[in-house]
């Protein structure tokens, strides 16, 4: 008889919660959790197939070192004192801008951030690159500007809404945000509801809307801005709100004054008056938007992100019941880092600033590659795997080739680990201790940390133990007296008072408390991100201890340890903290206290975004005639989690799809293999041909091209983007808008 187990979904963003099987230390049968109080019993087809992400061959089970072409097994010990050594080297030679931290941005274990990032400060150095800067830090600006900080960013309070406009959002498939499909189900049958979705292509959420804007790709911020003109001819805006919760309307009104709509409208493939009702059903229902990575991978990325900001704002649809509302959270998912200011560190070869204070991956190469005398030498990448997950795969090898040192914690021998110098076997998100801090739901601020429901197999640590080990071993930890070990034995009280104790008399303690709680309390727990979590609650802001008063947890002095002890209690996760759900404005951390649409920034690009500008550029290439939609979202990929292609035996699980029309032009067959080429490189790949795609539009999903035991499964979409084809602001990669070529094989 195996054991029930209560956890989380580790391979998206809304991490369901799960009831899980397991059966001679092996997950055999996974359901959704009725109990799981934000998913309530939903999961898709990859929560219910997390064995194949557990359990297959390429798992790694102790440390590697690379010796000459090939990698030798090697202890622990060895593998954190020479790693520790030529870091610390190459920081004493060439300075902290030498060293970058990857990771930290996964979508089920975002706990070894707190020891990556930690690190990275310790060794002087302030470069962290995430996921999140591949993808959302134009929108997390954007918002950032009007709240006043880019962790506050609004989501759409979609329960209390009775209009969802979706932009690049295919959440039927994606999900993005809890239940999706249901919800999207939900909006499309009641009577009373309206759902519009604006994408290029019959997507599976098109196709259930009541009204779809099949959008020309590449005109999203031409259709926003010619939205926002429409509303603002017409009168639909609402002037009282503007009045009371806005500020920097005067100064934007004029980039919208005879701005000619219909010229646009005819650029976007659009019907004028079809838009029209659009914009007066948003202006005047109890609206919410949806954007997603059809807005932030694109063109203009920022400067559409921008754009439905003010959209929103002058339509009085944020911070209110119904409309984009900012949740409360646990932690922010990123830290405010303003690139006004002269302390946030910009990239030295390619001058992007952080955003939500991490870099953006696109840049990477390109500050590995330069001659700067303070170019990037040491990488610590931690849960990701550029060379699939991130633009050019063929820029990041080159620059990964040309590294001193490379040191990859990872759960498998991924592509990024083959070409390290080490490799250290990480435990998995169902092995450990870990949650994570995406913040999706409204007024409840939930959250779930999952607890090792298989034991694992060899010497795998959790990658927050893996840091911690470097940085004992490079002597950034303070020295710890017996006394704290003591108390961290016998009683967390106890614990808090000596910790107390110690940090006033160490001044160094309480910049390094992730290591200090880890090594003491970590112990006792055989988990640094367990203890992470205990440190957490006990400082928690004044506003999270506001919400949780409002769970109904006591407020005082061991709210901390009241929290941490619920969390423990639920596996299936709990309801932490009560947003205010009557005074969302509150969050507002401007200086006025009102939304700031005002971002000079992005005047004169928002300005030259017109009907005129954008027919010009997109004039298609004879030689890349086809648009690529690189990063097709579907039920059959997960970024690179999945790595055993049995998950999707009998499926077309990789395909390059296609319109008829444009087949029947090529004289092209369904199941036929095409030659897909683009500026940076070339796949070969099944053709699909089906409805669902777009005339002159292709898509390829991501997560494919992975080489599993010497054979590689599907294509590879990121050998086809550059790493240089990306935002102006953010560097976010246009992965929606990629010129290419199809040719048959």
């Amino acid at each position: 008889m195996g054991t029930m187990h209560k956890t989380g979904c580790v391979l998206c963003a809304q991490n369901c919660g799960l009831e899980v099987l397991v059966e001679d230390n092996r997950i055999v049968k996974v359901r959704g959790d009725k109990d799981n109080p934000r998913s309530k019993g939903y999961m898709c087809r990859k929560g219910a197939n997390i064995a194949y992400h557990q359990h297959h061959k390429q798992r790694l089970t102790h440390p590697l070192k690379k010796v000459g072409n090939s990698f030798e097994q090697i202890s622990w010990d060895q593998a954190t004192a020479e790693i520790a050594e030529k870091l610390q080297s190459i920081v004493d030679q060439y300075g902290p801008r030498a060293f970058a931290y990857m990771g930290g941005g996964g979508q089920g274990c975002h706990f070894e951030a707190a020891f990556g990032v930690r690190l990275m400060r310790a060794l002087g150095s302030r470069y962290h690159y995430s996921a999140l800067a591949q993808e959302l830090t134009g929108n997390f600006w954007a918002q950032g500007r009007a709240t006043g900080r880019q962790y506050l960013f609004a989501i759409p309070d979609e329960e209390k809404a009775d209009m969802l406009l979706a932009i690049g959002w295919n959440g039927m498939q994606s999900h993005q945000m809890p239940r999706a499909p249901l919800v999207l189900r939900e909006f499309s049958k009641n009577p009373g509801k309206l759902l519009v979705v604006i994408d290029p292509r019959k997507s599976e959420t098109a196709a259930i809307a009541d009204i779809h804007l099949p959008i020309r790709p590449g005109t999203d911020a031409l259709l926003t801005r010619a939205m926002i003109a429409i509303i603002l001819k017409e009168g639909w805006h609402k002037q009282d709100f503007i009045d009371k919760h806005v500020s920097g309307f005067e100064q934007i009104e004029l980039w919208f004054a005879d701005f000619d709509t219909r010229a646009a409208l005819q650029v976007c493939d659009l019907d004028y008056e079809q838009v029209r009702e659009v914009c007066h059903a948003f202006a005047t229902r109890r609206s919410c938007m949806h954007t997603d990575l059809g807005v932030y991978m694109n063109r203009h990325s920022t400067a559409t992100s921008y754009l439905d900001v003010v959209l929103m704002a002058i339509c009085g649809r944020m911070c209110v019941p119904g409309g984009n509302v900012i949740p409360g959270n646990i932690m922010p998912i990123g830290s405010h880092s303003d690139e006004r200011d002269p302390k946030t560190w910009r990239t030295v070869a390619t001058n992007f600033p952080a955003i939500m204070g991490v870099f953006p991956p696109n840049v990477m190469p390109e500050e590995i590659l330069s001659e700067h005398p303070e170019r990037l030498r040491a990488v610590l990448c931690c849960g990701s795997n550029p060379l699939r997950s991130y633009a050019d795969t063929a820029a990041y090898e080159r620059a990964f080739n040309k590294l001193d040192l490379l040191v990859t914690c990872e759960l498998a021998m991924t592509e990024t680990a083959m070409l390290s110098h080490y490799v250290l076997p990480a435990r998995s998100g169902y092995e450990s201790w870990d949650g994570t801090f995406f913040a999706w739901t409204f007024p409840d601020i939930y959250f779930q940390m999952r607890r090792p429901i298989v034991e694992p197999i060899g010497e795998p640590l959790e990658v927050s133990q893996i840091i911690l080990r470097i940085a004992d071993a490079i002597g950034i930890i303070p020295e710890i007296p017996d006394s704290l070990y003591d108390a961290a034995r016998k009683d967390r009280a106890q614990f808090v008072m000596e910790l107390m104790n110690y940090a006033q008399s160490e001044p160094a303690a309480l910049k390094n408390m992730p290591f200090v709680l880890a090594q003491t309390l970590g112990c006792e727990f055989d988990s640094a991100n367990l203890a992470a979590l205990w440190g957490l609650l006990q400082v928690a802001p004044k506003d999270f201890r506001e919400n949780a008063k409002r769970a109904g947890f006591t407020p005082g002095m061991t709210l901390g340890e009241e929290i941490f002890q619920a969390i423990l209690d639920h596996p299936e996760g709990v309801i932490v903290g009560r947003s205010d759900p009557h005074d969302n404005f509150a969050q507002i951390r401007t200086g006025d206290g009102r939304i700031n649409i005002f971002c000079p920034e992005m005047a004169q690009w928002v300005q030259s975004i017109d009907a005129a500008s954008e027919e010009k550029a997109l004039a298609p290439d004879p030689n890349y005639p086809f648009i690529l939609n690189a990063g097709r979202h579907m039920s059959m990929n997960a970024n690179t989690l999945m790595r055993d292609p049995a998950w999707n035996e009998g499926r077309r699980a990789c395909t390059c799809a296609m319109h008829p029309k444009d087949a029947e032009k090529l004289h092209l067959a369904d199941g036929v293999i095409v030659k897909v080429s683009t500026e940076t490189g070339e796949v070969e790949i099944e053709l699909e041909i089906t409805e669902a795609a777009r005339e002159g539009q292709v898509l390829i999903p991501h997560g494919f091209g992975l080489d599993f035991n010497g054979k590689v499964f599907g294509a590879n979409a990121n050998c086809l983007t550059k790493n240089t084809h990306r935002d102006q602001f953010a560097a976010t990669p246009l992965h929606r808008y990629v010129p290419c070529r199809i040719e048959p094989v």
